[in-house]
């Protein structure tokens, strides 16, 4: 059974940086991101929709530039629902937030730099600007998807964490993580 790709590979008129695609998303969180259609799903709500059926594969053909993009927020979540994991105590939503908020805005490798764990499947940015763009998307793109994450993981109302969620903090898809935690 192959992975679950992008639904936004064929769109058309995406903005890319060196492979990987510059998307859309719904967001109040300030940055260069365009604002999406608040009615139509974006690639976060893509990511969080796919991010259990997909660690669970060790494989996974990129198709295109969104599936590259997919990939490192698939993989930040992991590194999302690792670090509540790793707190000596059960996180409540207000201490998660805070704990999530900081590793979204936490220094990170990009593709074409030295520590970046996929550097084999993405191409570097173009320049130092295309660089630092990227860089602030994907900072945008990580505290918004972090703050959904946290909606999800809290959504029953207990105070605790999805048991659902959680039992996926040790697997790694691809056997790969950003190093982030």
């Amino acid at each position: 059974m192959p992975a679950y790709h992008s639904s936004f590979n064929e769109e058309p008129d995406v903005r890319l940086v060196g492979n990987m695609s510059v998307l859309p998303i719904k967001t109040k969180i300030r940055g260069p991101a365009l604002i999406a259609d608040s009615n139509t799903a974006d690639i976060i709500d893509e990511t969080l929709d796919l991010f259990r059926a997909n660690s669970l594969f060790r494989n996974f053909e990129i198709k295109g530039p969104s599936d590259r993009l997919l990939i490192v927020l698939i993989l930040f979540v992991s590194d999302c629902l690792a670090k509540i994991g790793s707190q000596r105590s059960v996180s409540s939503q207000l201490e998660a937030n805070k704990l999530l908020n900081t590793l979204a805005v936490d220094n990170f490798p990009i593709p074409g730099d030295a520590t970046f764990p996929l550097n084999a499947h993405y191409a570097p940015p173009g320049s130092r600007a295309d660089a630092e763009y990227l860089r602030q998307y994907l900072t945008q793109v990580r505290q918004e998807l972090a703050a959904r994450l946290i909606e999800r993981l809290y959504a029953d109302g207990t105070g605790k964490p999805s048991k659902w969620w959680m039992s996926f903090q040790k697997r790694r898809f691809m056997n790969r993580s950003l190093g982030t935690q």
